[in-house]
């Protein structure tokens, strides 16, 4: 096989376990969150409070996910990476980790559209599943909850 040929298969390969979403992703400790919503749903503003709590960023706005060892390691592209956008500031350096073992999703919505006492849920990507929660960002406890639903997702792992 040609070093072209050779090439195009290690980037197809690598292409097949890894995929980017409009997501933002936080290390607590060494677990990892994955923060998903629409544009404007709170993703930065609850990882900034996250952050000033002791988190750090690992990517905002767009996040990798690769499969790692049967679970699913979140990175930043490289131009992103220790930045965050802080609306009416502008781009802004945190506190940062290059890349974490995600432990949980949390699906942004507002607190109209979320069950008081909802069933399990789960996300599937690249063919593993990540225990996910629903909040509301704006709310005054949303980085409480996402702790608890945290500690949660890992005793349940266990």
């Amino acid at each position: 096989m040609s070093d072209r040929g050779k090439r195009a298969k290690r980037m197809a390969k690598a292409a097949s376990n890894e995929t980017t979403l409009h997501a933002t992703c936080v290390a607590i400790g060494d677990r990892g969150v994955l923060i998903t919503g629409p544009s404007g749903s709170g993703k930065s503003d609850l990882a900034l409070r996250l952050i000033d709590e002791g988190a750090r960023l690992v990517a905002d706005d767009l996040t990798t996910l690769k499969a790692e060892d049967g679970g699913l390691v979140a990175l930043a592209p490289l131009r992103l990476a220790g930045k965050i956008e802080v609306r009416g500031i502008g781009i802004m350096p945190v506190p940062s980790t290059p890349r974490v073992r995600l432990a949980l999703e949390v699906a942004l919505a507002p607190s109209a559209g979320i069950e008081r006492l909802p069933e399990s849920e789960t996300a599937q990507y690249l063919d593993l599943t990540l225990p996910r929660v629903t909040l509301d960002p704006f709310t005054a406890s949303a980085a409480a909850k996402l702790r608890l639903a945290l500690t949660n997702a890992v005793t349940d792992a266990r």
